[in-house]
């Protein structure tokens, strides 16, 4: 787990650069009219980060339960093509936006090699949450899971702030 563990934050860290530098700073996406279906699907991709965080940073989750990391894998792929879609529909992505995107997209494909086959083994695996502590890493993945839904807070905040100035006569 180890490997996933490190492609996970690499891939997080690649994420929240691209949310501080570009979505919050370059592009100010939060108060950018018209952004309101790209904030939703930001604020759905942290959320399914926060919880893949969370959930294994101090557990292995056996049995049928890990089922729930194939749909929090799957919800992320769709979100996020639903997205690279919705941004060449709304707006003109910075180069340097698209080179991260290409890089947050590498280090996911790097990790789902290592963990799928770990999810296939858990899958079969007698139903159990087995503790784990990987010692440093496992306060970092906590971190980064307050951290994405914190960011998954806010953008469905300013999602709806936006839906509600288009809604208001």
């Amino acid at each position: 787990m180890i490997p996933v563990i490190w492609l996970l934050i690499v891939q997080g860290a690649l994420g929240a650069l691209d949310t501080l530098w570009y979505h919050e700073w370059k592009v100010a996406l939060h108060s950018r009219a018209g952004a309101q279906r790209e904030l939703v699907l930001h604020a759905s991709r942290n959320f399914c980060y926060a919880s893949l965080y969370g959930l294994l940073a101090w557990r292995e989750w056996h049995g049928p339960v890990a089922v729930v990391f194939f749909v929090l894998l799957a919800a992320e792929l769709v979100i996020t093509l639903t997205d690279f879609l919705e941004e060449d529909r709304t707006r003109k992505l910075p180069g340097g936006e698209r080179v991260m995107h290409a890089l947050v997209g590498v280090a996911w494909g790097a990790m789902l090699v290592y963990f799928l086959p770990v999810l296939w083994s858990w899958l079969h695996a007698p139903p159990e949450l087995v503790p784990v502590d990987y010692g440093a890493l496992s306060w970092v993945l906590g971190v980064m899971a307050f951290g994405a839904a914190g960011f998954g807070l806010r953008d469905a905040y300013f999602a709806r702030r936006q839906f509600d100035k288009v809604a208001a006569p």
